[in-house]
């Protein structure tokens, strides 16, 4: 039996230097405070916890004082830094370059006038910390059949969270250039780094008698691309760690093809191949 990885998979620039900040900043501190965990996969986030590297809630930074904070990957609002200000945390900031790019486009827009709609899941991090760029005035959309709350007789400008599915995206700018009364202005804001996988795992799926996917169970991006995967291939599995592997999966199977989220490890990923290579599991 062939196992092959996808070499495409693994960490987006956006989390990749994320990590490198913060495995930085700990050779230089003891500890860092991670505001969330600094990516969406318990074993990436365990495995820095070893070194030093805290994740805390929202309560919790606004009761620390005279420390170091890293904003990871996802970005955070204005009040995060205001508090940061106020209570001496020195921010170590890692938000991805793509997503405060989007920050500032949002803000600029927001002063213009515009209704800004978001197209995103309601609650995620980065959602939050555009949001907090206009007041949490934006209107967030997760469905294309769901757009009561936008005002179809007033100017929309429309932007996605960086980590969602382009042909989703199309879905909604369709839905909503069905009813839009009005002018709309659609912004290209989704990361390449996650567009361009949606294609390649497609090939990559048709490629392989079973596919192995490899995201933290939190992932959107992981639970996206997973389905990109199973849509081309049934045999696709979701699994988190080598414990996940079921036996049943390889049996009468030759070319197996391990793949990820823009939030799982490369080492994670190796570790699955190992796993398979050292027969962990027994196949039938």
């Amino acid at each position: 039996m062939k196992v092959e990885i996808d070499d495409k998979s693994g960490f987006c620039f956006g989390v990749q230097n994320a990590v490198e900040i913060a495995e930085k900043a700990l050779k230089e501190s003891k500890n860092v405070y991670s505001l969330g965990p600094i990516v969406h996969n318990d074993m990436e986030v365990s495995r820095l916890a070893g070194i030093g590297l805290l994740s805390i809630n929202h309560d919790e930074f606004s009761n620390l004082k005279n420390c170091k904070a890293l904003i990871r990957a996802h970005g955070e609002p204005p009040e995060t830094y205001r508090i940061a200000k106020k209570n001496n945390i020195e921010i170590i900031e890692a938000t991805c370059p793509i997503v405060r790019k989007l920050q500032s486009k949002i803000k600029k827009s927001f002063a213009n006038g515009s209704q800004i709609v978001i197209y995103g899941k309601p609650g995620h991090a980065e959602v939050i910390g555009l949001l907090g760029q206009i007041n949490n005035e934006g209107i967030v959309v997760t469905d294309p059949f769901d757009l009561s709350e936008i005002d179809f007789t007033k100017p929309i400008e429309l932007f996605s969270q960086t980590t969602m599915s382009i042909g989703d995206y199309t879905a909604l700018i369709e839905a909503i250039k069905a009813k839009c009364k009005t002018t709309l202005k659609v912004n290209n804001t989704i990361c390449r780094h996650v567009s361009d996988r949606e294609p390649h795992l497609k090939n990559f799926a048709k490629t392989h008698d079973v596919v192995i996917f490899v995201s933290g169970n939190e992932s959107s991006n992981g639970k996206m691309l997973y389905q990109v995967c199973k849509s081309i291939n049934p045999d696709t599995y979701f699994v988190s760690g080598e414990e996940d592997l079921n036996s049943i999966w390889f049996k009468n199977k030759h070319k197996v093809g391990i793949c990820g989220a823009t939030s799982t490890p490369k080492w994670l990923i190796e570790n699955i191949k190992e796993a398979i290579f050292l027969k962990k599991i027994e196949y039938c």
